[in-house]
C-alpha cells in the first residue's frame, strides 16, 4: 500500500484537508462525530506509525518542546543531545525553540504546547514565556513545563539546577590557594539567578579568605565569547590589573585566552584563567583550561524523566540541585611574584 498522508485521510473521512489538519492538532476545537471520522480513516488506511490516531486517542502529540536560548552554544547542545536521547527512550520527539534571546520569540515556542503541537515543555531561560495573570496560580495558567539550569522566580515550578554557588566557591578558592588577591570575574548577565549564585560564592570565598571585595574587578559579560573578549580588554587597561581571571563560562573564558595572548600575556605565569561549563574545546585549547565542569548529560536526563512525570500525572520532584567538578588544567598557576 502506497504511503497515506493527510490528503488520502480527508477522503477517506469525508472531510476536508484543513478540518483533518484543525482536527489532528487541536482535536478539543473540532465536534465529537468530526473526530470519530478522521479517527476511522486513520485505523482504516494502515498509516504507519499511527502516530496521529494515538494523538486524537490520548489528546497528546508525542512531541516536547525544549526552549533554549542559543543552539550553537557548545553547552547547550550537549543538553539538547542529553535530552533528545532520553526522550526517545520515553516514545516521545523533541522540538526545538532556538530563541536566540528574544522573548517574542520564546512565547510563539511556548504556544506549540498550548495549542497542542507538543504535550510540554523544557524551558532553559530565567523568564516564562507567557502572561500570567497575577490572580490565578501559575500551575493553572501554564502547560505542563520543567524549568532547567536557569531558574524562574516561581518556586511552584519542577527545577533542574546545578550548585553554582558552590562551583564558584571551588574556583575561587582554588586560585586563592595559589596565592592570588586580585582575582577579576566576568560574570553572565546580572538578572539571571546563575550569575547572582556564581557572584554571590564568589564574594563568600573572598570574604572567608580576608580578601576585599573590589567592583573594579567586576565585569559583566553575557554569557557570549565576545563578551570574555571585550571585558578582558577593559580589565588589562586598570592600573591594577588582575593577576587571575574566572569567567562564568568557558566561551568567555576563550574570548579572554585570546585577548590575553595577543597582549602579551603568559598563561597562567602572568595571567591564571579559570571557565565555567567544561565544554569540549576547554581541554583543547593552549594551555588546556582549568573550569568548573557541569553535568550536563544528567542535567538533560533529569529534566526530561521530570517532564514525561508531569505529562503522566505523577508528581515531579520540585528541586532538584546537581553537583558540580572543578576540573584543574593548565591555565592556573601560582601567583607571579
Amino acid at each position: 500500500m502506497a504511503r497515506m498522508g493527510i490528503k488520502q485521510i480527508a477522503a477517506l473521512a469525508g472531510v476536508s484537508i484543513a478540518t483533518v489538519s484543525r482536527t489532528l492538532r487541536n482535536p478539543e476545537i473540532v465536534s465529537e462525530d468530526t473526530r470519530k471520522k478522521v479517527q476511522k480513516a486513520i485505523d482504516e488506511s494502515g498509516y504507519k506509525p499511527n502516530k496521529l490516531g494515538a494523538s486524537l486517542r490520548t489528546h497528546r502529540s508525542g512531541n516536547v518542546v525544549v526552549i533554549i536560548p542559543d543552539v550553537t552554544d557548545p553547552f547547550n547542545s550537549g543538553i539538547i543531545c542529553a535530552i533528545e536521547q532520553q526522550a526517545q527512550k520515553l516514545g516521545y520527539s523533541v522540538l526545538l525553540g532556538d530563541t536566540q534571546n528574544d522573548e517574542a520569540r520564546a512565547k510563539q515556542y511556548a504556544e506549540m504546547a498550548e495549542y497542542g503541537q507538543a504535550d510540554g515543555i523544557i524551558l532553559f531561560s530565567h523568564k516564562l514565556p507567557f502572561d500570567l495573570d497575577p490572580n490565578k496560580t501559575v500551575l493553572e495558567q501554564i502547560p505542563p513545563l520543567v524549568n532547567a539550569s536557569e531558574a524562574t522566580e516561581h518556586d511552584e515550578l519542577p527545577k533542574v539546577l546545578v550548585d553554582n554557588y558552590s562551583g564558584a566557591c571551588q574556583a575561587t578558592q582554588h586560585l586563592i590557594e595559589l596565592g592570588h588577591k586580585r582575582i577579576a570575574v566576568i560574570t553572565g548577565p546580572f538578572d539571571t539567578n546563575s550569575t547572582q549564585e556564581r557572584l554571590r560564592g564568589y564574594k563568600d570565598t573572598l570574604f572567608n579568605a580576608g580578601i576585599a571585595y573590589d567592583e573594579q574587578l567586576v565585569c559583566e559579560g553575557d554569557y557570549q565569547l565576545d563578551s570574555g573578549v571585550n571585558e578582558t580588554e577593559k580589565l588589562l587597561l586598570l592600573k591594577n590589573r588582575p593577576t587571575a581571571i574566572f569567567c562564568f563560562c568557558d566561551d568567555m573564558a576563550i574570548g579572554a585566552s585570546k585577548v590575553l595572548k595577543e597582549n602579551g600575556y603568559e598563561i597562567p605565569t602572568d595571567i591564571s584563567l579559570v571557565g565555567f561549563d567544561d565544554i569540549r574545546y576547554a581541554s583543547y585549547i593552549t594551555p588546556t583550561l582549568t573550569t568548573v565542569r557541569q553535568p550536563v548529560a544528567e542535567l538533560g536526563r533529569i529534566a526530561m524523566l521530570q517532564l514525561h512525570q508531569l505529562l503522566n500525572k505523577s508528581s515531579a520532584e520540585k528541586l532538584t540541585v546537581l553537583p558540580l567538578e572543578l576540573i584543574v588544567r593548565q591555565s592556573t598557576g601560582p601567583v607571579k611574584i
